[in-house]
């Protein structure tokens, strides 16, 4: 009898232990997803899960990880910071994932990093302000794939240098990503001979902009550079077109609803962008090139010609980093797939070549992003 209870002991404790090193079940391998599919981000966290089920399937498809099937528990945020709190937290606890991709957004991504290195849990976020990852130390299981916010800024003003402006005005979403823009946009503005006669913060569901247009118009601002996601950016620019005022995006944009809700107000418009959205116009000799168009061949086929976007693949890199971290760590264990991920050397993603140390997890460098224009309700590539 003493026997029996010893083993039966023995059992509960093992039971109790394996949850907190190795986060398989069987034979399968759980990661969480925090995606905004309903929010206002729902037009980039939409393009983000349907990449991951697609994947999901491709992986499946093609035994695995390690042998193991892959399952993703993705959960709407609906672009709540609390709800993503308390959505990575279930994951974490009651789901018992090995890592979470997401959130989507920048405001979501900086509430949860408390969480998830308080869990020792990694998470790649989908989202692009620096301070995500920044400084590391205190961001130790977080890495993002998005090229930084400090990086798109850089790469839209030595544009806007170059083509002769040098008085321009800001709009800056109040929230998480506009938020950070700002502070990179007042930072960085000096560097390339700009000043900047006119500084404005907007509700992303603003629908009146008289007065924000007739600050912009009084200052003898010569452009004008807004940064957010839509509807916000869209709408603003539907007003701006009639003052005959030059538009400069960010790449919160780089995707097909800022040219449905501009509308004739797109064309013209100049952002930052990854390479993805002008993959078949790059140099046959660009190493992302190939690994593009085939990308985008898969989420074509399956969800529609045309749907393909910037945010789609901010959700491939996540993934891709992910699936060999966890066949390089052997078996599904937090903290062996965070140092897999710190070794990430000379991936080609969509949003660049990533080399990840334990000093940066983001891993992107400047030059990682091009200059697109819109032009008929498509996106050109610009020297």
């Amino acid at each position: 009898m003493r026997t029996w209870l010893y083993l039966l002991l023995a059992a509960v404790l093992l039971a109790a232990v394996i949850p907190m090193t190795g986060c398989g079940e069987g034979n399968v391998i759980k990661i969480g997803a925090l995606l905004d599919t309903s929010g206002a981000n729902s037009p980039l966290g939409i393009p983000e899960k349907q990449t991951l089920e697609m994947m999901q399937k491709q992986i499946n498809d093609n035994g695995g990880i390690n042998g193991k099937q892959l399952k993703i528990i993705i959960r709407d945020t609906g672009g709540v910071e609390s709800e993503a709190i308390s959505l990575a937290t279930k994951l974490i606890e009651q789901d018992n994932v090995v890592a979470i991709i997401g959130p989507t957004s920048t405001g979501e991504s900086l509430a949860v990093i408390d969480t998830v290195n308080s869990k020792g849990v990694p998470l790649i976020s989908l989202a692009a302000d620096e301070r995500i990852t920044l400084p590391v130390g205190s961001s130790t299981w977080v890495f993002k794939t998005p090229q930084t916010t400090f990086m798109a800024v850089q790469q839209i003003y030595a544009y806007i240098h170059a083509q002769g402006f040098g008085k321009i005005a800001i709009m800056t979403d109040k929230k998480g990503f506009g938020a950070g823009g700002k502070k990179d946009l007042l930072g960085q503005a000096l560097h390339y001979s700009l000043q900047i006669v006119s500084e404005q913060s907007f509700n992303n569901e603003d629908n009146i902009w008289d007065s924000y247009i007739a600050d912009i118009k009084q200052s003898g601002a010569e452009a004008v550079v807004c940064w957010g996601t839509n509807p916000g950016p869209a709408n603003f620019a539907k007003e701006l077109k009639k003052q005959d005022i030059p538009f400069f995006g960010s790449h919160g944009i780089a995707n097909m609803s800022f040219i449905t809700l501009a509308g004739d107000a797109a064309n013209g418009v100049v952002f930052p962008s990854g390479k993805l959205i002008v993959a078949s116009q790059l140099s046959d000799s660009d190493p992302q090139k190939a690994m593009l168009l085939n990308f985008i061949a898969d989420y074509e086929a399956k969800y529609g010609a045309g749907t393909c976007n910037t945010f789609a693949g901010h959700a491939y890199d996540a993934l891709t980093m992910l699936k060999t971290s966890l066949g390089l760590a052997g078996i599904a264990d937090r903290a062996k797939v965070r140092d897999e991920l710190e070794k990430i050397h000379d991936f080609a993603g969509t949003g660049g070549i990533y080399n990840m140390s334990p000093q940066d997890h983001c891993g992107l460098s400047l030059g990682c992003m091009i200059d697109a224009k819109i032009e008929n309700g498509h996106w050109v590539l610009l020297p």
